[in-house]
């Protein structure tokens, strides 16, 4: 079963990447953390290797990531809540803050977040987003991510070259496991 699984998402990788790059996207696919939990975990992360692809955040400890439910407990505040988590990483781990709308964008990158991913946007916003974004703030890593898979992966990167990464929970979710059978001849 690892097998197959890992030869999954090792060819939906593969195939992810080649249509973000034959888009000319040069920047970086990625999965998501939402793997199978336990013992598969690790192995739906090396097929995410092996296809050609970052494998993001290996688990909740890899990187402080600021979602809605975070930034909500803090007042609806991002500054807040990117001020609360700074003290708790230290200096080697990065903060990401999952942004619904530029605005949060911006607030995310002014309180000093390392990655900020634009969560959910619709094709051909997402770029021009980027842009400005990456004017005001070229240290900043942009992500992109929510409903983007291998077939719809061009919509969001062609023609957006300030997106750094673009992440995609189907690398890993809902992938059918690849049929291989071994046969001994006579």
């Amino acid at each position: 079963e690892a097998l197959t699984r890992c030869s999954a998402v090792a060819t939906a990788a593969r195939t992810a990447r080649d249509a973000a790059a034959a888009a000319g996207f040069r920047g970086t696919v990625a999965g998501t953390r939402k793997t199978t939990p336990g013992r598969f975990r690790l192995v739906e992360k090396y097929g995410l290797l092996v296809g050609g692809v970052d494998t993001h955040r290996y688990s909740l400890s890899s990187m402080v990531m600021l979602k809605d439910n975070h930034i909500d407990a803090c007042g609806g505040s991002i500054a807040t809540a990117v001020a609360r988590a700074k003290p708790l990483c230290g200096f080697s781990m990065k903060i990401e803050v999952e942004c619904r709308s530029e605005a949060d964008a911006v607030e995310a990158c002014e309180a000093g977040a390392h990655v900020v991913m634009l969560d959910n946007f619709a094709p051909g916003t997402a770029g021009p987003a980027a842009q400005r974004l990456k004017a005001r703030f070229p240290h900043v890593i942009l992500e992109i991510s929510g409903g983007i898979n291998a077939s719809n992966v061009a919509e969001f990167v062609r023609g957006a070259p300030d997106i750094d990464v673009v992440s995609m929970g189907s690398l890993t979710q809902g992938v059918p496991s690849v049929d291989i059978s071994m046969k001994i001849e006579k």
